[in-house]
Parts: C-alpha cells; sequence; structure tokens
C-alpha cells in the first residue's frame, strides 16, 4: 500500500540530510506544507533549531499577481518561511526520488479573521472566531477558491490535499485553549458552530428561518448543556434541542454551502494543473462536523475529487462510509499519527496499515516525518519494511 508522510518545509529547508531520511523511511510520496495555519513545532534532528514559531497563518512561497488590489489576501511567511520556501523544500525532496504534493490549509486562519474581523464565523452570542472564515460569504468564498489553486499547484507538485475546506467552528486547538471546562460533544460543537453572520442570516431566510428567532433558540437549546443535565447523543439531540424542521434547515443551507465551495475549490485547481494533477481532501463523513476534516457527504465528494485523506489513528470507523461510495480510481488515504508524543502509535503501524486496509484504505498518511523522534521513525521505517 503506497505511503505518503508529511513534512514542512522548515524541516528540510537548510538540513541536506532531510531528504534521504525520509525517503529511507519507505514512503513513495511527500505531502508537503505550502499554505499552513500558524502553529508552534518541534524540529527534533535539524541543525539550526529545534523548535519553529510559525506565527500567523500564511503561504510558503511567494504569492503571485492574481492577488494585486485585493482586499483578501494571502500573507507570506515570515522568517520562519522565508521566500519560496515550500520550492526549496520541494526540490529537495524530489532529488531524493520523492513524488512531492501539495499541503494547503484553507478555511483556518486566524490572521484572515484578526484583520478582517467581519470574515469570521460569529456564533449565535454574537461571539466572533477569528479562526474560523466563513464560507457563506462571497469574498471569501472568492478568496479560498483562489488560495486553492495556487498554493495547490507549485511548480513538480503532482498532486494535493485540501485541508479544512468546510465549515470551521468553535473547536480549534487553539493556543492556551481554556474551552474545556463545558464538555461540548456532537450537537453542542454543532450548536455552538452554527454562523450568524450577514450572509448565513440571509441563508438560513432562504430556508424559512428567520436569523433572530434561529439564534435565540440556538441559545435556549444551549442552556440544558451549559448546565451538563443533557446528554449529548449528536445529531438525535440537535433535533431535540431545536426541532426536527428547524434543525434539517440549517442543515441544508450549510451542507449546500460546504459543498458548492469545495466543488468551487477544486475546479479551480483542476483549471490551474497539468492532466493528471490528483486532489484529494480531509475529510469527515458526517456532513454537519466542522474541522480541518471537513464534514461532506461521501457519495458527493468522491464526485468531485480523486479521493480523501481519513483520520484513522482512533480506529478505521470513518474510513467505511467512503468505501461504500468508492468506485475505480479512488483515493482512500487512512490517515494515522505516527508521532507517539502526540496521541500516535507507530509500534503498531503495520497492525493499523493492516486494518485499514481491510475496510478500503488504499494508501496511507503518516503524520508527521518532521515531528516524529527517531525512535518513532525507526518504528516507521520497521513496518514499511514489512509491506
Amino acid at each position: 500500500m503506497r505511503a505518503a508522510a508529511f513534512v514542512y518545509p522548515w524541516d528540510v529547508d537548510g538540513d541536506p540530510g532531510a531528504p534521504a531520511r525520509i525517503a529511507g523511511l519507505g514512503v513513495e510520496q511527500v505531502t508537503l506544507a505550502a499554505a499552513y495555519h500558524s502553529t508552534r513545532a518541534l524540529t527534533p534532528r535539524h541543525p539550526r533549531h529545534r523548535i519553529v514559531t510559525a506565527e500567523y497563518a500564511a503561504v510558503l512561497y511567494p504569492p503571485d499577481g492574481r492577488w494585486a488590489g485585493r482586499v483578501l489576501r494571502p500573507c507570506p511567511a515570515g522568517r520562519w518561511a522565508p521566500g519560496d520556501a515550500y520550492g526549496k523544500a520541494a526540490e529537495a525532496l524530489a532529488g531524493a526520488g520523492l513524488e512531492v504534493h501539495s499541503w494547503v490549509v484553507l478555511a483556518h486562519n486566524s490572521r484572515l479573521g484578526a484583520e478582517h474581523p467581519d470574515t469570521s464565523v460569529v456564533n449565535a452570542y454574537g461571539d466572533r472566531y477569528p479562526w474560523a472564515p466563513c464560507i457563506a460569504q462571497p469574498a471569501t468564498r472568492a478568496y479560498l477558491a483562489d488560495l486553492a489553486a495556487e498554493a495547490a499547484v507549485r511548480p513538480g507538485a503532482r498532486g494535493t490535499e485540501l485541508e479544512s475546506l468546510g465549515w470551521y467552528g468553535l473547536q480549534h486547538l487553539h493556543a492556551h485553549d481554556k474551552t474545556a471546562g463545558v464538555a461540548l460533544e456532537d450537537a453542542g460543537q454543532y450548536l455552538m458552530s452554527l454562523c450568524f453572520c450577514p450572509s448565513c442570516r440571509a441563508g438560513y431566510g432562504t430556508r424559512g428561518l428567520d436569523g433572530d428567532a434561529l439564534a435565540a433558540a440556538v441559545r435556549e437549546a444551549l442552556e440544558p448543556l451549559w448546565r451538563g443535565t443533557d446528554d449529548d447523543e449528536g445529531w438525535p439531540t440537535v433535533e431535540k434541542l431545536l426541532g426536527q424542521d428547524t434543525a434539517a434547515a440549517t442543515r441544508v443551507w450549510r451542507e449546500t454551502t460546504a459543498r458548492t465551495l469545495q466543488e468551487e475549490a477544486v475546479a479551480a485547481v483542476r483549471a490551474a494543473a497539468p492532466d493528471g494533477f490528483q486532489v484529494l481532501l480531509h475529510a469527515d463523513p458526517v456532513p454537519y462536523h466542522c474541522g480541518a476534516n471537513a464534514g461532506v457527504d461521501p457519495a458527493h465528494i468522491l464526485s468531485v475529487a480523486d479521493g480523501v485523506v481519513v483520520p484513522c489513528t482512533g480506529g478505521t470507523a470513518l474510513l467505511a462510509p467512503f468505501a461504500a461510495a468508492a468506485h475505480e480510481g479512488t483515493v482512500l488515504a487512512a490517515n494515522l499519527t505516527v508521532v507517539s508524543g502526540m496521541g500516535g502509535s507507530p509500534g503498531t503501524l503495520a497492525a493499523d496499515a493492516a486494518r485499514a486496509r481491510a475496510v478500503g484504505a488504499t494508501e496511507l498518511r503518516l503524520y508527521h516525518a518532521g515531528l516524529a523522534s527517531d525512535g518513532d521513525l525507526d518504528a516507521v521505517r520497521a513496518a514499511l519494511a514489512g509491506r
């Protein structure tokens, strides 16, 4: 089963040994970040540094002239990835015999929300989520589609993986996050992720909902969850708290908004890409879910993209709906964390890969070659050698 490892440009640039070390793991491909959110990352083997702080969401290459005069445009990276950091890393990795695919983070951008607050998701209480651009807003949608095309189709890239191409919500894993005092599961996350910006209010109106009345209903629905007096059973709880018709109307608006953005972004990438360029989405088969793995309808997304990357570190349950909708040539990549300190299990990689294959996975994605310790990488090397 073909395997690829996630990599940041700063894992490679300035470290002459990195390309051969990554190729020596036994992977055939690297998925190299071209547009990425803010982060603080460990580089345990780099000869020049141990910690990289990416201060804001940025593109890791020089953006082109398409952004001239536009209000919403990507920010080039600062000192953590200067110049064409992506291009330098891609060239070095290709020189080691690795196929390079771009890794593009889209609707997850705290810098965009800080500089342009009106672009952010607004919850039923009026709180903005600056990390979560509202994907219903026309200007934001145009920005995301153009960013997808530019960041995905970098020189030498043979494909791309698009992350956060859908709704982002309350859950963020933000620095110094203090939102776990009340445990919100599926229903709570959904209700707290409903957006009430002007575009979404108008969208709810097309489904027969009044924005003010809906916001009030959401606040009322959340009260039992704040008190801890109602069990969260996922979508049935949303229906119970909002009413079936209201809950269904919000889903139709949001899922249609996400589906059409996914179609537009993939079309923009294909229009800019050479023949044979592969387009995958990081995806979750529950359409109302928010986050880096966008909630999608499996049959729809596999009619739009070439396949999906599915989180499988906690098990393979999320793969099955995609496998049921797959057709010949569909890529179903099981994403397995191989960093022990981040909850991964590199020592069981061979068994985990076998289970994913049995459910329908056609490829592996290993998160993350740059963050893993030497011991973790040794375990990956041994597991892939036994394929």
